[in-house]
C-alpha cells in the first residue's frame, strides 16, 4: 500500500477521533449547567405538573384526584379571578409607566453632557436594593399619618390618601412603587440609544429631519426590538409579583392587593394545597404564554431589525 493511499486511510479515522474529542469537551464543560436545568428546572417542572392533579397536604402522601383541582380553579374559587384582575391592573399601569420613565430617561442620559456617568450612577442605584428592605422603605414614605410623600402634600394644603390602606389607592401605590427599580430597563434602553448608528441621524439631518422628526423615524424603528424586549420581560416580572404584597399588605384590604403570585404562595405554604397550587403555577404559565404570544403576534409589523421588518 502506497504512503498516500495510507494517508488518505488514516485521515477520516484522525478526524472522527478529533469530533469525537469535541463532542466529549461540549458535554464536559456544559454538563454543569445541563445538570442544573434538569435537576433545578425540567424535573420540577414535570413534578409541579403532576402535582396539579393530585391533591398534596405536604405531610401526606399525593393523592391522584385527576382535573378536580383545575374545576375548582375555574368554578369555585373567586379569588383566582379577583388575584388575576388584582395582577392585570397592576401590569396595565405599571408596564407602560416603567417603559415611557425608564426610556425617557435614557434618552437624557444618553446626551453628552458633563459628569452624565454620575448621573447614569444615581439612577441605576435604587435597583440594586430590592426585596424586603425597598417594601419596608415604601411602607415609611406612603404612611397615611407620618409618611414622607403625605407630610409633602400636606405642605401644599391637600390632604393624602390612605396609599396601602384604601382599596382604591392600593394598587397605584404599587405602581408607584415599581419605579423604584425603573434604573435596570433604563440601563437596557441606554445600551440600545448609544448602538443606534450616527450616520442615520446625520442623513436625517441633511433631509431636513427635525428633532422629532428624527426620534419617529430613526431612534423608535432602531429601539423597538428592545422596547418588545422590555415589554416581555415587564409582563413575565409583573405577573411574579410578590414580595411587596407579602410584606405590606399580605393582600389586603379586602384582597384589594391579592396578587396572583401572593395568592399561589398562601395556597402553597398557609393552606398547604400544593396540588392546588401548582395548578394555579400551570395557570399562571399558559396566561404568561398567551401574552407574549399575543404580544409577538400584534407587534411583527412594527419590529425593526437590520434584516428589515419581522413578520
Amino acid at each position: 500500500m502506497s504512503t498516500a493511499t495510507l494517508a488518505s486511510s488514516t485521515r477520516p479515522r484522525r478526524r472522527n477521533r478529533l469530533l469525537m474529542q469535541e463532542y466529549i469537551a461540549f458535554y464536559l464543560f456544559a454538563s454543569p449547567w445541563l445538570i442544573g436545568l434538569v435537576v433545578f428546572t425540567i424535573g420540577p417542572m414535570i413534578a409541579s405538573f403532576l402535582l396539579s392533579f393530585a391533591d398534596y397536604a405536604v405531610i401526606v402522601p399525593p393523592k391522584w384526584i385527576g382535573f378536580q383541582n383545575y374545576i375548582e380553579m375555574f368554578t369555585d374559587d373567586k379569588l383566582v379571578w379577583q388575584s388575576l384582575k388584582v395582577t392585570l391592573t397592576y401590569s396595565l399601569g405599571a408596564i407602560p409607566l416603567t417603559l415611557i420613565g425608564s426610556f425617557l430617561i435614557a434618552m437624557l442620559l444618553n446626551q453628552g453632557m458633563k459628569g452624565v456617568t454620575i448621573f447614569r450612577t444615581i439612577y441605576y442605584l435604587p435597583s440594586v436594593i430590592s426585596g424586603i428592605p425597598v417594601a419596608i422603605l415604601w411602607m415609611w414614605m406612603l404612611n397615611p399619618e407620618f409618611g414622607l410623600v403625605n407630610n409633602i402634600l400636606h405642605g401644599f394644603g391637600i390632604k393624602g390618601p390612605q396609599w396601602f390602606f384604601s382599596t382604591t389607592w392600593v394598587i397605584p401605590s404599587f405602581i408607584l412603587m415599581s419605579l423604584w427599580g425603573i434604573g435596570v430597563t433604563m440601563v437596557i434602553f441606554l445600551a440600545g440609544l448609544q448602538g443606534i448608528p450616527a450616520h442615520l441621524y446625520e442623513a436625517a439631518e441633511i433631509d431636513g429631519a427635525g428633532m422629532w422628526s428624527k426620534f419617529l423615524n430613526v431612534t423608535l424603528p432602531m429601539m423597538s426590538p428592545i422596547i418588545l424586549f422590555n415589554v416581555v420581560i415587564g409582563v413575565i416580572d409583573s405577573f411574579q409579583i410578590f414580595t411587596p404584597a407579602f410584606v405590606i399588605t399580605t393582600g389586603g384590604p379586602a384582597n384589594a392587593s391579592l396578587f396572583y403570585g401572593l395568592y399561589l404562595y398562601n395556597n402553597a405554604f398557609k393552606f398547604f394545597r400544593m396540588g392546588y397550587a401548582a395548578s394555579l403555577a400551570w395557570l399562571m404559565f399558559l396566561i404568561i404564554l398567551i401574552i407574549t404570544g399575543l404580544v409577538f403576534r400584534l407587534t411583527g409589523s412594527f419590529i425593526y431589525y437590520e434584516g428589515g421588518i419581522r413578520k
